[in-house]
């Protein structure tokens, strides 16, 4: 039976994998078959080679340039997703610290960290945003950091919820470790501030199977010796990230979108400011017809990737997402615990993606209302 392929490119809203910069993906198939001196494919060649060790370090360079990493930092590429660093923090900086660690749960990927951690050592709850189903924030004068705490963990981004921090949470003398993964170098950050921070790459910087961990030097004292071996941060630096065999693709993939970033975006600072320009257009439209689009998140508190929304009438929704699909715009239903209308605007989508999508919202509420 002949399966019908798709013969061009849709706007993607997937939360994750999610979008790529198309230069990138032109790139990939250009060099696929064969890695420009390599003579194989970039999935084909040792970890150990002279082509791939290339590689590995541009990808660090590049960014670690970006980040503005100082030499206080350590840069790994790890396996295992954010779901094992919900792990490997607290067993690296919890076990064995008279202080307990702090998490502000502000959102489901919040939570799951905090049900890890609680397994590895003594933990406090600085907020918890379940009263309001997760649609707000806390300020910062609302949370009682402790200046001696192992660890703050804060959640930058809650794909699930729409919700994010717009700026670097000051947390003092207590290390700031934050998830970042859903809005990994989505705008500048003030590294100084990062005891650790940590990135799944497959929503916002590549495909999935590479985990970016920035972890500064002196939190690296803390991990004791009876850890399993791969738990141990320090394995990994000692190995500059190959304590066990790398995911060499997609830590390829990863050093062209920073290389996307750099040259073709031209930095994080306007790649921050061509993310706000689409979210702006998005949540324009459900400004504009509150009677029609309900937004979860309160407006202060909104994320720039992950646009969520509802219908006053939910019997539009299937109405919704059908007829956005027939016009090219795909992966819009939003996550299976909270339900509505999820629109994940990476860095990767281009604002003609924002745009479409805001011109079929307006239609559509003027066509239903």
């Amino acid at each position: 039976m002949a399966t019908q392929v798709a013969s061009e490119r849709v706007f993607n809203y997937s939360a994750g994998p999610a979008v790529l910069p198309v230069p990138v993906l032109e790139r990939i198939r250009d060099e696929m078959l064969c890695l420009p001196g390599a003579g194989a494919s970039i999935m084909e060649i040792s970890h150990r080679s002279e082509q791939f060790i290339a590689v590995h370090e541009d990808a660090k360079k590049r960014l670690a340039r970006l980040l503005k990493l100082g030499d206080e930092h350590e840069l790994l590429f790890l396996q295992g997703g954010s779901r094992l660093q919900f792990s490997m923090i607290p067993m690296n900086l919890l076990r064995g610290q008279e202080c307990a660690a702090q998490y502000v749960i502000t959102g489901s990927w919040g939570k799951s960290a905090l049900a890890e951690a609680k397994k590895e050592g003594a933990v406090e709850v600085l907020f918890d945003g379940a009263e309001t189903n997760y649609d707000r924030l806390p300020s910062t004068s609302d949370l009682s950091i402790r200046p001696d705490a192992a660890y703050v963990h804060v959640t930058s981004n809650e794909t699930i919820q729409g919700i994010q921090f717009s700026d670097d949470l000051d947390t003092g003398t207590a290390p700031l470790v934050c998830d970042v993964s859903s809005d990994f170098l989505h705008r500048p950050y003030d590294m100084s501030r990062y005891g650790l921070m940590y990135a799944c790459a497959q929503k916002n910087a590549g495909p999935a199977g590479v985990t970016v961990v920035a972890i500064k030097k002196e939190l690296l004292a803390r991990s004791q010796a009876d850890l399993p071996g791969y738990m141990n941060y320090n394995n990994h630096v000692e190995n500059d990230s190959m304590w066990n065999t790398p995911p060499t693709f997609a830590v390829y993939v990863l050093g062209l979108v920073a290389q996307w970033l750099e040259e073709s975006i031209g930095g994080l600072e306007q790649m921050h400011q061509l993310n706000r320009d689409k979210a702006a257009v998005l949540y324009q439209v459900i400004d504009n017809y509150p009677e029609f689009y309900v937004g979860h998140a309160r407006r202060s508190d909104r994320s720039l990737m992950n646009v969520t929304f509802r219908f006053a009438s939910e019997s539009l929704e299937k109405q919704f997402l059908a007829g956005a699909k027939e016009a090219g715009m795909d992966s819009l239903k939003g996550h299976r615990s909270v339900g509505g209308i999820r629109a994940s605007i990476y860095n990767a989508m281009p604002m003609e993606g924002a745009q479409a999508l805001a011109t079929y919202m307006a239609d559509f509420a003027q066509k239903n209302a």
